[in-house]
């Protein structure tokens, strides 16, 4: 019987890293085998994260064998200068549990300008210096890596040039096209030097992925070549078959998982609930994750936070599952930035395996108001509709009272975004590259 192909999976995100970044490559590797192929993962060993999950080592295979790296760490550093804590020092996206002060903005300045691509990079020398050892003992027979922190791919580079390996790229977010990139506080020759690396690794790589179509066509249209789409998804080992219905509450409980940062806090979502409240309908909004400080001030302002809305840091992945679970509705906001039409939060998929209805705030022609319209899982509200999501709100209290609550996507339609299925897809992209590239 022939030995199964290897792959090489290079990334930063990877147990006991919590948070949205691990989970993709983490099921990859978890159901890689049942398709043929052996995954073998080269890591950093002490990862600068902004969330800790030691939960979500439980689900790495006992053989699968794992090459952790030492990295430099700019955050360490970073942390003493503005006095956060280290998890707090490492978030991306400009979210932030307190205002920036004169240090914090200093400090993003030197991110921006000194650490291209990212501040990740002081992983990058470790982690080249590993997988020249990895593939001198292994018979690997193509490499993955997989960003952001997009860094991980001048290691992928690297390696493919030294070897002449097939390279694929995976981009789970945009690079210079990231909703907050217009907020980093870079010079000229810094965004041109990103640029230049971007178009780089665009342009080696053997095949590059992207999660979304409109990914996949706005870097088209910047680079002539064909672009991937393999979506985010869910573990169905994750989620009950069929979920239960949540326990009746003296209040509908809509419920927002992730991180909220400035540029994707609704203001038109507390003007509803204000509006609501004056009405006698009682909505509670719990919101779990990195919430960022201004958005919390803006909540205290208004009234809100503490009694219609609650914030609640990070929890593990298995805790914020049960929740989404015994939510009456889930919330999923999309920033309000260039390029928020391709936008798809990892997030929304497991709130289709819920089975909990969604509202969404964001461009209703976007790809993630596409995906709740295919699957039936709820609706996309513009920015600027005040009406209409005051209307949608009070038809989602309106059924739950009645006790005929609105549902959500059927277990069916989101399937289509089974981890193991999309694990099929990527097998089936490795096939074709090394077939193509004759490794």
């Amino acid at each position: 019987m022939a030995a199964r192909p290897l792959a090489l999976f290079i990334t930063y995100y990877f147990p006991p890293s919590g948070g949205p970044g691990v989970q993709r490559v983490l099921k990859f590797v978890k159901y890689l085998p049942e398709f043929g192929w052996e995954p073998v993962v080269l890591t950093v060993r002490q990862g600068a994260y902004p969330s800790r999950d030691p939960s979500l080592e439980g689900e790495l295979g006992a053989g699968l064998r794992i090459y952790r790296t030492p990295s430099w760490d700019p955050f360490a550093l970073y942390a003493r200068w503005t006095g956060k804590r280290p998890d707090e020092a490492a978030t991306v996206g400009f979210a932030s549990t307190k205002p920036p002060d004169w240090r914090e903005r200093w400090a993003r300045w030197i991110r921006a300008n000194c650490f291209l691509p990212d501040a990740r990079l002081g992983w990058v020398p470790f982690a080249i210096r590993a997988g020249r050892q990895i593939l001198r003992q292994l018979p690997v027979r193509v490499l993955v890596t997989s960003g952001p922190p997009h860094s991980t791919h001048l290691i992928g580079r690297a390696l493919h040039r030294r070897f002449h390996l097939p390279w694929v790229a995976d981009f789970r977010d945009p690079w210079t096209g990231i909703d907050y990139y217009a907020e980093l506080p870079m010079s000229r020759w810094a965004r041109r030097l990103d640029a230049a690396l971007e178009r780089a690794v665009l342009r080696e790589a053997s095949a590059v992925v992207t999660v979304g179509p409109s990914m996949a066509r706005h870097l088209q249209e910047r680079y002539s070549r064909f672009y991937h789409v393999i979506p985010n998804g869910f573990d169905e080992s994750d989620f009950p078959s069929p979920a239960a219905d949540p326990e009746p509450g003296s209040a509908f409980r809509l419920l927002y998982v992730g991180t909220l940062n400035p540029a994707r806090n609704p203001e038109i979502l507390w003007e509803a609930l204000r509006r609501l409240r004056a009405e006698g309908i009682r909505l509670e909004l719990e919101l779990v994750g990195l919430i960022d400080g201004l958005v919390r001030e803006r909540l205290a302002q208004l009234g809100l936070l503490g009694d219609l809305v609650r914030v609640r840091a990070y929890v593990p992945h298995e805790e914020a599952v049960r929740l989404m679970c015994g939510a009456d509705g889930l919330l999923l906001l999309i920033n309000r930035s260039p390029g928020a039409e391709g936008i798809l939060t990892g997030k929304i998929y497991e709130y289709l395996a819920s089975g909990r209805p969604v509202l969404g705030i964001g461009p209703p022609e976007g790809d993630a108001a596409l995906v709740l319209r295919q699957s039936g899982a709820g609706v996309m509200v513009h920015w600027d509709d005040l009406e209409g999501l005051i209307d949608h709100l009070r038809a989602f209290y309106e059924a739950w009272r009645s006790g005929r609550p609105i549902r959500g996507a059927s277990r069916e339609a989101a399937l289509r975004y089974s981890r193991r299925m999309l694990t099929g897809e990527l097998v089936l992209l490795l096939d074709s590259v090394l077939q193509r590239c004759g490794s």
